[in-house]
């Protein structure tokens, strides 16, 4: 059996990321491997590889999971460096963990059957770039990215979606839109 590479995500409006894109422009010639715009997103959930037979099953749990949740609206404050400065990993744009994407997050988590408690709140964030460790170590200063950008972005669906490594890069391909309630 086939294994495909599945995530759920929510989507970033093209404008946003287009934006997104402008405002790193500046850092463009720092040891990171920026994203390309068209892959720009937030990872609700990776599931990694799956059998190929399981996924109509995946979509219809996570349609099921979307169903029973309100639309809502998300916010993000600031492109930095993740998940924190001591252990620099990727270049985000961070935003606001909430209530609803909480219970958006559990829902999809619980219909799949891989529900965990006690983990850490889930601070929904779009991955600009991933830095390229020894590189970034080897520079003398250290650059400073923390710049206040605000943003809202109304959640009303998410994707089912598959990661396949192509030449140039990831491409991704949207499975299923699940719509929420």
């Amino acid at each position: 059996m086939q294994k495909r590479k599945i995530f759920i995500e929510i989507e970033v409006p093209n404008q946003v990321k287009k934006r997104l894109v402008e405002r790193t422009e500046k850092w463009q010639t720092l040891p990171v491997k920026w994203t390309r715009q068209e892959n720009l997103h937030i990872t609700l959930l990776f599931l990694g590889y799956v059998d190929e037979s399981v996924i109509p099953d995946i979509c219809l749990k996570v349609s099921e999971a979307a169903s029973r949740i309100e639309p809502f609206d998300i916010y993000f404050d600031k492109i930095e460096i993740g998940p924190n400065t001591q252990k620099p990993q990727m270049v985000w744009f961070a935003g606001e963990a909430s209530e609803e994407l909480k219970n958006l997050y559990e829902a999809v988590e619980k219909e799949l059957d891989i529900f965990q408690t006690g983990k850490k709140e889930f601070r929904p964030h779009v991955t600009l770039g991933r830095i390229r460790k020894a590189k970034w170590e080897s520079l003398k200063d250290k650059p400073e990215i923390d710049e206040q950008f605000k943003v809202a972005m109304s959640v009303d669906n998410i994707l089912v979606m598959e990661s396949k490594g192509e030449e140039g890069g990831q491409e991704y391909h949207v499975i299923e839109s699940c719509p929420l309630a």
